[in-house]
């Protein structure tokens, strides 16, 4: 089978962890790195056998021949990159969040749908190997029909030292960890009707909310998204993803160390779901880094089959929009209807 040829647009944090999860995928070739610092594209291209390097990231387009481009970037790099991308019809692979607001993420839609190319979006969270079984538990009606629901998600490590640009971001957890709780919001559950936030900032030292929790409601389901930056580094915390369901059944809970248990009628089930371990990720954030392997394998299908993945872009807009909706709440103190 032919090799598909890409590009990696940033190589910072993420990308040393997003390019061996290619990698691993298979069926692709990575050709060419882009970064705003040559040096860095360079550092990149050297660490994975990569054969050119760019800080011009439209000349890169220009020159080589491309089946995809993967974009890894921070947030405020997304767009431009987008809209590059569709100027020279190359399919496109963004991290999430798409864009800092909902009418930037719009219009990377737009401009990809005009150029007749794909945009999938890298939304990683709802591969991970627990949440997977979660979901086909529910579906499989285990705890019959779903009434109540948390997610929640807290994090014990150095978050802003991996990545300290989040530092600066007026708009914090609910665009970076938020498109995360609400999207497996979404994909458990449905399109919400209407949601309610409230949100802090529990340091001095950065520019936006690091608390954050949503209250959503579908039409049969009652569901909070619970979310924080702000656990302090020194206790052993992992950052791992909790789910409880209650339902008309039973109860369907994955804790702490990926262990899901289900109580019905019948008694408690437990088993452990682990991720799988590969040499080039972070042992702390194993489940996150091996959920890049099996969505990596849907978009190759998806650019095969010309079938599209479950994280489009279009579909990504909803998420999104839940995100800006939620600031909105906030900031009003009102449920919002999403249903107008």
């Amino acid at each position: 089978m032919t090799l598909l040829k890409f590009a990696v647009l940033g190589t910072g944090f993420w990308s040393t962890f997003q390019i061996p999860a290619w990698f691993e995928a298979g069926g692709v070739e990575l050709v060419a790195v882009y970064n705003r610092t040559g040096e860095k594209a360079e550092a990149a291209a050297e660490k994975f056998g990569v054969a050119r390097f760019y800080d011009d990231a439209e000349e890169l387009l220009r020159t080589e021949d491309l089946d995809f481009v993967d974009i890894i970037t921070e947030v405020g790099g997304h767009a431009p990159l987008v809209h590059l991308a569709a100027k020279y019809k190359v399919p496109v692979i963004c991290q999430k969040p798409m864009a800092g607001d909902l009418a930037t993420a719009r219009g990377m839609v737009e401009a990809c749908q005009e150029a007749g190319i794909p945009l999938f979006i890298h939304e990683n969270f709802r591969y991970q190997v627990p949440i997977r079984k979660i979901k086909s538990l529910l579906d499989d009606g285990v705890v019959g029909d779903p009434y109540r629901a948390r997610i929640q998600w807290i994090h014990g490590f150095p978050v802003f030292d991996n990545q300290p640009f989040l530092m600066t971001l007026e708009r914090l957890i609910l665009t970076d960890l938020g498109t995360h709780m609400l999207d497996l919001a979404r994909f458990l559950f449905g399109e919400p009707r209407s949601l309610y936030c409230q949100h802090v900032q529990t340091r001095s030292d950065i520019a936006g909310e690091d608390v954050a929790s949503v209250m959503l409601r579908f039409d049969d389901v009652i569901c909070s998204c619970d979310m924080s930056y702000s656990t302090k580094t020194e206790l052993e915390i992992f950052p791992e993803t909790l789910i409880y369901i209650e339902g008309t059944e039973g109860t369907l809970e994955l804790g702490a160390d990926f262990w899901i248990r289900t109580t019905t009628s019948e008694g408690t089930l437990s088993r452990r779901y682990p991720a799988p371990r590969y040499t080039w990720a972070d042992p702390d954030y194993d489940v996150a880094h091996a959920s890049m392997v099996p969505i990596h394998e849907a978009f190759i299908e998806a650019l095969r089959t010309g079938l599209p993945p479950e994280t489009t872009g279009e579909d990504n807009l909803k998420t999104l929009n839940l995100v800006f909706r939620a600031y909105e709440s906030a900031e009003r103190n009102q449920v919002i209807d999403l249903t107008t």
